[in-house]
Order: C-alpha cells, then structure tokens, then sequence
C-alpha cells in the first residue's frame, strides 16, 4: 500500500501526552528518525523543493537539526553550520539572545560558520511558537546570510511560529502539522 507522506510520518511520530508538563503533547521524532523509511520519506521532502539549487550551508538548530540538517546538507551537497545553545562551541562566536516561555536563553554560532551572502537553508524538526526559529534567522542574517528557507518536519499552527519567520522575509516549509500544542 502507497501511503501519502503525511500518512508516513504521522505514523513515525509518537505523541507523549504531559511532557515536559501537563497539558503538553510532545511530539516525538526519534521513533521517525529511528524508521529508515520515514526518515529518508522525510528529508527527501525537505530536500526536494531546493534539488538544483545553489545552498551553500544548511543550518541545524541543536540538537535534533542536527540530524535532520546533516542528511539535507548531504543531499544538497552543502556545508553544515551547526546553531548551539550559549557555551558549547569551541571557537570564536557570535550570539544572539531570545525569549523563552519563562525567560530569556542565547543561541550562537561560529562567526566563521556563514559568509555574507551565502544561501543557507535552516532546519530543525518543529516550530511552535517560532522563538528558537526567529533567533536562528536573525543570527544568520546578521552575518549576511541569505536565508533562502526554513524548513521543519512538524508545525504547531495554533502557536503561530510560522508567522515569525516569514516576517523576516524567508518562505517556511512544514511537512505536516497537528492542532494544539
């Protein structure tokens, strides 16, 4: 049977209610990441609309970009540049503060990691309410990278992270979404 590839990763994904706190439904992607045939499913339909493109960098928002960003990067023949939480790059680095639902973290990134005008995808597997995402672009447009696209296996509508990003300017690409949060 040929399923969609919503069908794919909706079945690949494990829900965990209550996490990290009541009333969350945690969408899980290791049980997608874990499936050789959702995983690939799910970065070939990232991949696909940039196949034949000039991207230069794909940027992964730790940790589970990380993942998804390497397998994009590889299928784009592109470098990766990997976006961290504040203290956990080795060499010199630019930063970039955001808010978060109870304060404010840092996200930063080699300063070497873009060079102005470079074309640079970036990835991680949801956006929510589009903080992490927002700083993330931000961070690299500072450094005067172009993002040409945002990319995300899993959207959460309802918390309008998407907006965000296309308030920057960048096209953002979700393969599925589930309502609530």
């Amino acid at each position: 049977m040929n399923q969609t590839v919503q069908e794919t990763l909706l079945g690949a994904i494990r829900t965990i209610p209550d996490y990290p706190k009541p009333g969350i439904l945690f969408r899980d992607i290791t049980t997608l990441l874990g499936d050789a045939r959702a995983f690939r499913r799910a970065v070939d339909e990232l991949v696909h609309p940039y196949a034949g493109t000039r991207v230069e960098k794909i940027a992964g928002i730790e940790a589970r970009g990380f993942i998804l960003g390497g397998a994009i990067a590889h299928q784009l023949s592109a470098g990766f540049v990997p976006i961290r939480k504040k203290g956990k790059l080795p060499h010199d680095t630019v930063r970039i503060a955001y808010s978060l639902e109870y304060g404010v973290d840092e996200m930063e990134m080699h300063r070497d990691g873009v060079r102005p005008g470079e074309k640079v995808i970036l990835v991680d597997d949801l956006i929510a309410t589009g903080g992490t995402a927002e700083a993330a672009t931000k961070l690299l447009q500072q450094m005067g990278a172009e993002v040409v696209a945002a990319c995300f296996v899993i959207d959460l509508p309802d918390l309008g992270g998407r907006s965000k990003i296309e308030a920057l300017g960048v096209p953002v690409r979700t393969l599925i979404a589930f309502a609530g949060h």
